[in-house]
């Protein structure tokens, strides 16, 4: 039983990740977790063949655009082309930032093995949330209703 608990316990809580980040988006700019303090920062990991990544990106974009204390900002991992995540955030009209993702930029969250996943930090810049699949708007508006 004490091997099972120790097995699901870091299921449970948000992974260690670093003080800050650093990316670069696809148009060129550098975005820090610094950069937002004040500010809610959803970091989003997600794929074009994801079905649950495609079923939350709608409601990022809604949040994005919405909430002026709230800033999204996606990572594309296991595209095959720049250009395929190009033309996936021009047909899906995403307003937030797109960084396109690789293992060191996955390194300095800790984890994204999983599809989506997500990491909110508070307006503190502390890590409050690390999710591991599908969202939902509910639960991200739930999460980051406080300050």
């Amino acid at each position: 039983m004490a091997l099972l608990l120790g097995l699901l316990m870091p299921c449970a809580w948000p992974a260690q990740a670093a003080d800050g980040f650093s990316l670069k988006d696809m148009s060129g700019k550098t975005h820090t977790l610094a950069d937002y303090k004040g500010k809610w920062v959803l970091v989003n990991f997600w794929a074009t063949w994801c079905p649950p990544c495609l079923e939350e990106v709608p409601d990022l974009i809604a949040l994005h655009d919405k909430r002026k204390n709230l800033i999204v900002i996606g990572i594309a991992m296991e595209y095959e082309t720049d250009k395929e995540v190009s033309d996936f955030v021009d047909d899906n009209l995403i307003s937030y930032p797109v960084v396109l993702g690789d293992d060191k930029v996955a390194r300095q969250f800790g984890s994204a093995d999983i599809l989506p996943t997500t990491y909110i930090y508070n307006p503190q810049g502390q890590l409050v949330k690390m999710q591991r699949g599908l969202m939902t708007r509910q639960q991200m508006e739930q999460l980051t209703a406080g300050q």
